[in-house]
């Protein structure tokens, strides 16, 4: 069933007991509104950033537990989110219906079933999913180097040609029709390199697609889209179905420090809506969801005020030579932006830059916002 039932009044509203962690008390955003509509083309991330200064602090204002979080409430254009205060004088989100407003005041519905059924699809998403449907699918990490185990691209109709593009016709070994007649085309990528040196992993890079005419021991496909030039020995992965996890924004509940490790196009600066890979995976309790704040190092500044230590004697010039070092006073880290997981690997996992106010690049430290 492609439709459900959605709750009004947000399911997560309801269950208010254990939901909020221990944190600091909820920042409004600067002029945040008492009441905004929901506008086809918003996201979870825009709306929160109308009402909290910290919109990954969306499922404390909304009182959610962990396991809403993983299973978000349904939010549709025309849907009337509504700030008020809770018993406890910390902010507070619900819904209300236009068809409550009462002589221009909004009344927030008791949590019911909606009386008409919603498309689930229709809801408004966490992000915007045209940013990163390419890499929902697209990007295979692997823990050995290559795709030895998948089919392999063993020749093309003309034999004369090294590289094949768009609408040439290949030979493949090793398709299965469970598969489907669509399959994606990969090369051995770049190891992904942890800041100890380690291997996390192995990228394979996207390079195409094709389309299975004939299943046999030799298969004949055609290539039906092509990023770069397709070579013999290419290696064939069956389409994934694309499947954008829906998780609430929010904070990893320990405190996670890790590291930019690469950037997917290979970009020296990066900015807003750029893709990243950073060395924290599900082994590192990362989930799709997650918000880290990203972190750059200040170097030591020289401290301007005298130096009131004694000088060293420089003992292995003369008795008369002295030397005082010039102190230098350590600056914390500035934080110069957010970044949202959307893909997660057992060691690595990708994600999108947010709310950046610096170029970002590989190495930049990301923690727990």
């Amino acid at each position: 069933m492609g439709k459900r039932l959605a709750l009004v009044g947000v399911a997560s509203a309801i269950l208010a007991s254990g939901a909020v962690r221990a944190a600091d008390p909820i920042t409004l955003a600067p002029g945040a509104p008492s009441s905004y509509t929901v506008q086809k083309g918003d996201t979870l991330w825009a709306i929160s950033g109308r009402f909290l200064k910290d919109p990954w602090r969306w499922p404390d204002i909304w009182r959610m537990n962990r396991n809403e979080i993983r299973n978000p409430h349904r939010i549709y254009p025309g849907d009337i989110i509504v700030l008020d205060t809770a018993a406890d004088g910390q902010p507070r989100l619900s819904i209300a219906q236009a068809t409550t407003a009462v002589s221009g005041d909004l009344s927030r519905v008791s949590p019911r079933v909606r009386a008409q059924p919603r498309d689930a699809t229709e809801a408004i998403p966490s992000i915007p999913p045209g940013d990163i449907e390419p890499y929902l699918t697209r990007p295979v990490i692997t823990e050995k180097p290559g795709l030895a185990e998948y089919p392999e691209i063993i020749a093309g109709r003309d034999r004369d040609r090294v590289v094949r593009g768009e609408g040439d016709r290949v030979y493949a070994v090793g398709v299965e029709q469970a598969g489907g007649d669509r399959w994606l085309i990969y090369r051995p990528g770049k190891a992904l390199i942890g800041p100890t040196g380690d291997v996390l992993g192995y990228e394979n890079r996207y390079i195409g697609a094709v389309r299975i005419d004939r299943f046999a021991d030799v298969s004949t496909a055609v290539i039906t889209d092509a990023t770069e030039e397709v070579f013999i020995g290419d290696r064939l992965l069956p389409v994934p179905r694309e499947t954008l996890i829906n998780y609430v924004p929010h904070a990893p509940e320990a405190d996670v420090r890790g590291r930019i490790i690469a950037s997917y196009r290979n970009a020296i600066e990066m900015g807003r809506d750029a893709i990243v890979t950073v060395d924290l995976g599900a082994k590192n309790g990362i989930e799709v969801g997650h918000v880290l704040a990203i972190y750059k190092s200040v170097p030591p500044i020289p401290d301007p005020r005298p130096n009131k230590d004694q000088p060293v004697m420089l003992r292995f010039l003369d008795q008369t030579t002295t030397f005082l070092p010039q102190k230098k006073l350590a600056v914390p880290d500035e934080r110069v932006g957010l970044m949202f997981v959307f893909r997660v690997f057992d060691r690595v996992a990708y994600a999108i830059l947010l709310n950046t106010t610096d170029p970002i690049t590989v190495g930049d430290d990301v923690r727990r916002p």
